[in-house]
């Protein structure tokens, strides 16, 4: 048996030595990339974390102690040293272990964890939380990579935290890596601390004279004070009101530990700043910098990371979009290109490559990539976000006060629209429809394939007229697509009407449209006569169409992939009450309640968003109507 296979919860890591702890964390490496070659998951920031969780987990009184983990990549060798190593086969699988951290799964976990940024606002709250109970000796931790460090959000909780005074602790792992290469002013200054030699060396010459002077230690540590100030860039944590420790070798157990017991018995804001290597233990993922080895898809070599079976899928929409874009870039020069942290993940690397004075990575900071892309519209650049639907959310402000009011030219293109399979809950892009209709002067959008999401492309460089956006899922194109020069802008505010039918109209969006397509063969086959309509721009509507439709039709089916409450087809209905009382008018889509991690076929399907889905809820408004006749 294993050591971790002897860990049943971080108590049993406590009872450990110290060789002991360095042989539980090669088990704990060795685990998540056998686990992870089969379900797949974030596993380079999780390999770099081992020793760090093992030494916050012997150091601290977990669960009393509140360690606070900012997103979930970092969390695998937490799940595995409470209580859940048994369960890890169940990752990122349907009614098994999240792929991020999760409140409902453990009592370790502390606070759900899925976008950046959230660790310290959410840790300085449970910890005035404490106060006002009067819950002594408990110590909360939050801990954070140095890539959050480009979120607007960690500085505001900082500037809280360090100003209250209160019991806490930040832990800030740094890999000099977010998910692509960090960005920004704040990784220049965390990368010039680390490699300065000299403030080191004098710092440690600095903590020896203070232990043996006693009463000249308020003296020397003032020299201290000054010393940093001369050698570093800055004292910028200091400012913020916290004391900081570090640099800290993030893989040394004993400094580790040795650090976060003195740190514990400590009381204010503490800093403590870990160094550590993304993917530590993968080959693969420690030499190969980027994007790639953050996360690895299931059925992968766990030696070598290789995929064991390649795909015969077609293109992904995010490849098909990247390229289109760049090429879009190269035909006219107005256009650029913004992400959030995320270049790889959301395809525009390619336009990077291509163009890359036109290309601006801003880090996790999607609010400023909306306003940002905004300032570029005022000098006639055409900006295109390229921002995950579930991120883009964080900037919604921005969108309204800085786009839409102002009715700026910017392109949202919004990745992972829909539901997302193994990614779960916090990923899911199901509220972008809803949210986006309710902009003024937004250009709503979604396209069927991969084709028309780059005619539609086109249309939103080309618009003039305000912000416009652009859904597309985590999914392959239906079909094979043409090159952009080839493909000409979708004409503004039409549909298609893809098939004729008497009977039931479907009004798909997006994805559902080629599965209405296929629902609606099977109901031929049947003698049920449905029309289906390709519903690509869904803000400005087509009028002229939909009027034809309501012409002709009693009973109108919305489907789209997309919440329904305040959806596409809460829209139509609004609109079609307005122009025909007398047509009856069913939504179908996402519920109103959280959809969990599945492979996103079996969440189509159960959620009635497949052929056959769509097909079952056609025939029962036939037959409703019947009855009612």
């Amino acid at each position: 048996m294993s050591i971790l296979d002897r860990i049943q919860s971080p108590a049993d890591i406590r009872a450990l030595t110290r060789d002991e702890l360095r042989i539980l964390a090669s088990d704990v490496r060795e685990r998540m990339v056998d686990v992870c070659s089969r379900t797949g998951g974030h596993i380079g920031a999780g390999l770099g974390v081992v020793e760090l969780t093992i030494a916050l987990h012997q150091a601290f009184h977990t669960p009393r102690d509140q360690l606070v983990w900012d997103v979930g990549h970092q969390g695998y060798p937490h799940k595995l040293l409470t209580g859940r190593n048994t369960r890890m086969e169940s990752l990122r699988q349907e009614s098994g272990l999240s792929g991020f951290l999760k409140r409902s799964e453990s009592e370790y976990d502390t606070f759900g964890a899925g976008h950046a940024g959230t660790a310290i606002s959410a840790a300085l709250g449970m910890a005035a939380a404490r106060d006002i109970n009067g819950e002594e000796d408990l110590k909360v931790v939050a801990i954070l990579g140095d890539g959050a460090l480009t979120c607007g959000l960690s500085y505001e909780g900082l500037n809280n935290a360090g100003h209250s005074e209160r019991d806490f602790v930040v832990v800030l792992n740094d890999n000099e890596m977010s998910i692509a290469p960090n960005v920004g002013a704040m990784h220049k200054y965390l990368t010039s601390i680390q490699r300065n030699p000299l403030y080191n060396r004098v710092r440690s010459k600095l903590g020896e004279i203070v232990d043996r002077t006693g009463p000249l230690a308020y003296v020397v540590r003032k020299w201290e004070e000054s010393m940093k100030s001369f050698l570093t860039p800055g004292v910028l944590f200091e400012e913020l009101g916290f004391r900081y420790f570090g640099p800290i070798d993030g893989h040394d157990l004993d400094a580790l530990v040795d650090t976060f017991a003195a740190v514990r018995e400590m009381n204010g804001p503490r800093l403590v700043h870990v160094i550590t290597q993304k993917g530590k233990g993968f080959p693969a993922g420690e030499h190969a910098a980027g994007e790639k080895w953050h996360a690895l898809p299931p059925g992968h070599d766990p030696s070598t990371g290789k995929q064991l079976k390649t795909s015969t899928a077609n293109a992904a929409y995010t490849a098909v979009f990247g390229k289109g874009l760049a090429d879009l870039g190269t035909e006219d020069s107005r256009v650029a290109t913004i992400t959030a942290a995320m270049p790889s993940g959301t395809g525009v690397a390619a336009f990077a490559k291509a163009h890359p004075s036109r290309f601006f990575d801003v880090g996790i900071a999607e609010g400023h990539a909306v306003t940002f892309a905004a300032g570029l519209a005022t000098r006639g650049v055409r900006p295109v976000c390229a921002i995950y639907s579930t991120f883009l959310q964080r900037g919604y402000d921005n969108i309204i006060h800085d786009c839409a009011i102002q009715s700026l030219p910017v392109v949202f293109a919004m990745d992972r629209a829909g539901l997302v399979g193994e990614d779960g809950e916090t990923h899911a892009g199901l509220y972008d429809i809803a949210y986006m209709l309710a902009v003024p002067n937004m250009t709503v959008t979604a396209p069927k394939d991969g084709r028309e999401m780059l005619a539609l492309l086109r249309a939103g460089i080309e618009h003039e007229g305000g912000p416009f956006s652009l859904r597309y899922p985590r999914d392959a194109v239906p079909h094979a697509v043409p090159e952009m020069k080839d493909i000409p802008a979708a004409p503004y505010a039409t549909w298609e009407v893809l098939r004729q039918g008497a009977d039931v109209a479907i009004l798909a969006v997006g994805t559902m449209v080629n599965t209405a397509l296929t629902a609606a063969e099977t109901l031929a086959d049947e003698g049920l006569d449905v029309t289906v309509v390709n519903c690509r721009y869904l803000k400005p509507y087509d009028e002229v169409t939909l009027a034809a439709i309501l012409a002709h039709h009693r009973q109108v089916l919305v489907v789209e992939e997309g919440t329904v409450i305040n959806g596409f087809g809460s829209y139509m209905a609004t609109v079609i009450e307005r122009q025909d009382p007398g047509v009856r008018v069913h939504t179908h889509g996402v519920p109103d309640r959280i959809i969990y991690a599945a492979a996103r076929t079996k969440q189509l399907a159960a959620l009635g968003l497949d052929a056959a889905g769509i097909a079952e809820r056609v025939r029962a408004l036939h037959e409703s109507e019947a009855l009612a006749g």
